[in-house]
């Protein structure tokens, strides 16, 4: 049997519900009778691809993630993290908790609910061949470039795709990208924009259509129906 390559997972999971009409983190919210945030853990402990899970969220959070750890009854070890005032800074908060002999990191949005087994376990992979890669597809539709109401340009799409996570990444090289971010005061939306900017080589890996983020109520409409038709019986 060959053995599936092991790493280490953050998930970032200190989501506003301000755009949910919420007032609480929208990870906490249901979906077909399970928290958001249960649905992302649980296909991250069917893999084998992780052996260490840490979720990045704020304290006050705290108590409802952990009844949610134990309605997964996991061997997998998941520790909680204190995140910082930024996605950047709460992805480094993650990164200083890694275990001392972490080599790779899978970063996932707690929010991409959807994402399956296979997504994370074919990252874990590659990441045994690549410093750092995203999930990602190809984007279908026609993208404008626009400002104040104006287009400016079309880009032509062959070139273009739309990122989702897991991102990967070593380690090392990682940390380095953020305390340099942290030296010149870079800010950016995701880690592979920091692999870019200290001139690092960021490859993709095939996402999946469904891997959508849990923004709105539409998209809660949305994942609903995707998990329906996964399974019969989806609240089992």
């Amino acid at each position: 049997m060959i053995s599936v390559p092991t790493c280490e997972l953050l998930i970032p999971a200190a989501g506003s519900g301000r755009r949910m009409g919420s007032d609480r983190n929208k990870l906490l919210l249901p979906l077909l009778g399970k928290p958001i945030l249960q649905w992302t853990l649980e296909a991250a402990i069917s893999t084998s691809a992780i052996s260490w899970i840490g979720v990045i969220g704020q304290p006050y959070d705290f108590p409802a993630f952990r009844e949610i750890f134990a309605k997964l009854n996991s061997e997998k070890i998941i520790i909680l993290i204190q995140g910082g005032d930024t996605r950047q800074a709460s992805v480094f908060n993650g990164l200083n908790a890694l275990p001392a002999n972490s080599e790779y990191v899978l970063i996932h949005d707690g929010a991409r609910c959807l994402a399956t087994p296979d997504l994370f376990t074919r990252c874990a992979e590659a990441l045994q061949t690549y410093l750092g890669l995203i999930a990602a597809i190809q984007v279908k539709d026609t993208i404008k470039v626009v400002n104040d109401g104006i287009v400016q340009s079309t880009p032509d799409r062959n070139y273009l795709w739309a990122a989702q996570t897991p991102q990967g990444f070593a380690v090392k090289e990682l940390k380095q990208a953020h305390f340099q971010a942290q030296t010149l005061n870079w800010a950016v939306t995701d880690d592979a924009a920091l692999f870019e900017k200290i001139g690092l080589p960021v490859q993709i890996v095939m996402g999946e259509e469904t891997n959508l983020k849990i923004t709105t109520p539409q998209d809660l409409a949305i994942a609903e129906f995707i998990l329906k038709q996964r399974s019969p019986h989806p609240l089992n």
